[in-house]
């Protein structure tokens, strides 16, 4: 077998405490007789053990020798694979070594372990390759795992040679990728580093499927249709669900990745308070042939809670005042406030600009008296900036012409589509003619003293 492995080139770095690596070095020991039988025996007996554990977890069954090394090949994240399962097997100088690592893997699984039983006066490996595995529950081992070992580990059996070996291989790969990724439906973040995050599997996640919901016929739909943009690669919205607890909005998730698990959607599920590593994250998965849903669940934040609450262009939904009430309950002591808010640059304007605001947003006023109401809520101005015309003009109102172009061939003819671009239209035609009189400001702020009840 050692003989076998040195061959191996794309597949050959594998960990030396690996159970194929130490079985390979245990068959050496015993062709050199450098080591006496009761250890050798001893030694293989430990790997068995941990091949059953592997059979245990996973659910393996009948030929766990053949399972095992199935496994490996379709865990193994190495140049090759990875190309595998972003274009499938083109042709490339690259096939003659990963088909000559399929020629070793092929002898593997027609390895003759009789000698070696015979020789030490054991029958484990026989019995593994008759395994009857007992029955369990799914929700003891990664069913999902399983059964595509399995099923790919039986086409393997059947192979003839290194050709048709290659073929069944590399067309899992394109069919469901490699590692992790490829054999699991969803994921957390199990550990972080600065720059680098470590993910794990969310095992035997629920088979729930999208008619299972019943009586959210339009949201399944509004889920569904963005969904299937996302995994053809059109366009698809980031999607906000919200009702009470025991709704369905978890589950509407699960289901949509169960549904769509084979097109190559996949789920990373986030907390809140990993936030920081979405970069990370986005950086680990951006390359590999997958739509990922970044899922984030219960976005309620607990009181003092936050270094930061960074709002642009956003906090007039809710009023400026109510806004700087609320968000500083969640800020910590020493916590910082960005937010940006309409205001007039001068005690005095004209009142066709005046009363288009006052009917828009009554709350715009001048800088200093949303200062001092920055300072009535409680926080501590740090520093304040007027946002440039190129900010209105270059990045608003420009993008917002070309969107309400493409938005009106849409809905050629509709009355309500024609009445908002008109509104639109006056909006710009207003801050052009009255730009000295007002614009946005972005406010920094921190939290300070306790308010007095």
């Amino acid at each position: 077998m050692y003989k076998i492995v040195s061959k191996l080139l794309m597949y050959g770095d594998m960990p030396k405490d690996s159970i194929l690596m130490q079985l390979s070095d245990i068959f050496k020991q015993m062709d050199q007789d450098t080591q006496s039988r009761d250890e050798l025996v001893t030694r293989i007996f430990t790997q068995v053990k941990h091949l059953l554990q592997v059979a245990t977890d996973f659910g393996f069954d009948k030929n766990l020798w053949h399972n095992y090394l199935t496994y490996l090949l379709i865990t193994d994240e190495n140049p090759f694979s990875l190309t595998c399962e972003k274009v499938g097997a083109n042709d490339g100088s690259v096939n003659f070594f990963a088909k000559g690592d399929f020629k070793a893997f092929k002898a593997l699984f027609d390895f003759d372990f009789s000698e070696i039983e015979e020789r030490l006066g054991i029958d484990c490996f026989t019995r593994l390759s008759q395994y009857k595995a007992i029955g369990k529950k799914e929700l003891m081992y990664n069913r999902n795992v399983s059964e595509k070992v399995q099923a790919l580990s039986e086409r393997l059996e059947k192979t003839a040679n290194e050709d048709e070996f290659f073929d069944v291989v590399t067309d899992f790969y394109k069919a469901y990728g490699v590692g992790m990724f490829g054999l699991n439906k969803a994921f957390r973040i199990a550990s972080r580093t600065e720059n680098h995050v470590e993910f794990c599997p969310i095992n035997n996640m629920d088979m729930v499927m999208l008619d299972d919901l019943v009586g959210y016929e339009i949201q399944k739909k509004k889920l569904v249709d963005n969904t299937e943009a996302f995994v053809q690669g059109r366009k698809a919205n980031n999607v906000l669900l919200f009702g009470d607890s025991g709704t369905g909005k978890s589950t509407s998730i699960k289901a949509i990745v169960n549904a769509y698990y084979d097109q190559g959607l996949r789920m990373i599920e986030i907390y809140k308070h990993q936030f920081r590593d979405l970069s990370n994250v986005i950086a680990q998965i951006k390359n590999r042939n997958y739509r990922f849903i970044i899922y984030m669940d219960d976005l309620s934040f607990e009181k003092d809670s936050l270094d930061l609450i960074w709002s642009e262009g956003a906090i007039y939904n809710i009023g400026f005042e109510r806004g700087l009430k609320e968000w500083r309950n969640y800020l910590k002591p020493g916590g910082y406030l960005a937010v940006s808010e309409s205001v007039w640059f001068t005690d005095q304007r004209p009142a066709e600009i005046h009363d288009f605001w006052m009917s828009a947003y009554t709350e715009i006023d001048t800088v200093p008296n949303k200062v001092a109401q920055i300072q009535k809520a409680g926080y501590i101005p740090v520093a304040t900036f007027i946002l440039p015309e190129n900010c209105w003009i270059e990045h608003y109102f420009a993008p917002q012409a070309k969107a309400e172009e493409i938005f009106r061939r849409k809905h050629a003819g509709s009355r309500i589509v024609e009445e908002l671009i008109t509104s639109n239209h006056h909006e710009a035609e207003l801050y052009s003619k009255y730009k000295a009189y007002y614009g946005y400001a972005f406010f920094i702020c921190k939290k300070g003293f306790s308010l007095r009840r």
